[in-house]
């Protein structure tokens, strides 16, 4: 299934799409995509912070069932997870040791419920985007998830505008390298999924309206993620939609 106009239906629309999706995202990761010692929650709130998706890891895990990865995440019984390790994309750029313009202490951040979040997927919603204070907070608190060493994965299935006209990566890193990145003029949504460590890498794919997504990668710990599939939870929250919408953003062939 390609990827929708979202221009095209009130905001309102997109956001009932929005939890739908994330759902799925949720369902599909704990259902057997993340080690056992991890588990994914949607919508919950972190620090100052409201991501999408938080994927945590549990303050005891069992140390019996710990694969030989050396990553220390569990597996369920009977199961395997492996980890891949960093996929080739489009694009990928690593940031200068030490490069930030924004130097800082931070304290590590830490779910309510006392397990320790590992990584975060978001979708850009169009409110994220309404104002330069709105696009401002997202870009900020995204940096300092970066910095606190926090894996992220942000979709943003919107086209750019005036306050983001490379989309939203582009001011993300550039708080983390000195070069800036340009979406190519041909596809202008963007996916990108950073991996933090001593030194911050993005990974990043560049799709248009029409394109179907890739899988992209949720590293959980460094130069080890899952692939998520966003084209599979993609088609299932859309297939959910209500038919008038759906007919609007897919009309029907004639």
């Amino acid at each position: 299934m390609p990827m929708h106009d979202w221009t095209r239906v009130p905001d309102g629309i997109f956001h009932a799409f929005h939890h739908r999706w994330i759902s799925a995202l949720s369902d599909t990761m704990n259902s057997g995509l993340l080690p056992r010692d991890l588990y994914a929650l949607p919508e919950q709130s972190a620090a100052r912070f409201t991501p999408d998706m938080l994927t945590l890891q549990a303050s005891r895990p069992d140390p019996a069932e710990v694969n030989g990865t050396g990553d220390g995440l569990a597996t369920a019984p009977g199961t395997v997870t492996t980890l891949q390790t960093r996929p080739a994309t489009r694009f990928i750029a690593e940031a200068e040791d030490g490069y930030y313009h924004r130097k800082k202490s931070v304290v590590a951040v830490r779910h309510v419920s006392g397990d320790r979040i590992v990584a975060l997927l978001e979708i850009v919603s169009p409110g994220n985007k309404s104002g330069q204070y709105q696009i401002d907070t997202f870009v900020r608190k995204a940096c300092d998830f970066i910095e606190s060493r926090i894996h992220l994965l942000i979709i943003d299935p919107h086209p750019p505008g005036p306050r983001d006209p490379d989309g939203v990566h582009a001011l993300i890193w550039r708080a983390f390298h000195p070069e800036p990145f340009h979406l190519p003029p041909d596809k202008q949504l963007t996916l990108a999924a950073y991996e933090c460590d001593m030194i911050t890498r993005a990974f990043i794919e560049a799709i248009a309206v029409g394109d179907l997504l890739p899988d992209m990668p949720l590293f959980l710990v460094p130069d080890g993620c899952v692939m998520v599939p966003l084209e599979a939870t993609y088609r299932a929250a859309f297939e959910a939609q209500p038919r008038r919408w759906r007919d609007v953003l897919q009309p029907p062939a004639r």
